[in-house]
């Protein structure tokens, strides 16, 4: 008989726990987005509930201004859900965009930090530190 993922984990006190939490957070984002003004949307989220006090994550500092200004309105509303509400903390977490990651770039050692590096390895005696440096001065990138 087929078993759903969900029932597994309900099954465990633990983990049972760590479910309800998700699904109280899961009520709360869509009660959010029920009651967020149309511009505020999409531009903030619910990020955790914790001794009655809902923590939403604004993408910038303008919306999370916006949001303390209603967070009187918004608790009222979000209580109406049926969880209680004493305070909403905003807080400016800023969405990553994939795309926007940028690539690490080789830096090259100088002729000095070379020599350095290289006279360095060569007193140190066999070893995982000496394997090291060699390594390092095999694979980096030398300034001309």
């Amino acid at each position: 008989m087929y078993k759903a993922p969900e029932q597994y984990l309900d099954s465990d006190t633990a983990t049972g726990r760590v479910m309800a939490h998700a699904r109280l957070l899961l009520k709360l984002s869509r009660r959010f987005a029920a009651v967020a003004p149309v511009g505020l949307r999409h531009a903030a989220h619910v990020a955790n509930y914790k001794s009655g006090k809902i923590i939403i994550h604004a993408d910038n500092g303008a919306v999370a201004a916006k949001i303390r200004q209603m967070s009187q309105r918004l608790g009222d509303e979000l209580s109406k859900g049926g969880t209680q509400c004493s305070g909403i903390e905003v807080k400016v977490q800023p969405s990553t965009i994939p795309s926007q990651s940028t690539a690490s770039t080789q830096k090259p050692l100088s002729a000095k930090a070379c020599a350095t590096l290289r006279s360095t390895a060569e007193k140190l005696p066999q070893g995982n530190l000496r394997q090291a440096l060699d390594k390092l001065l095999a694979c980096a990138a030398r300034q001309e």
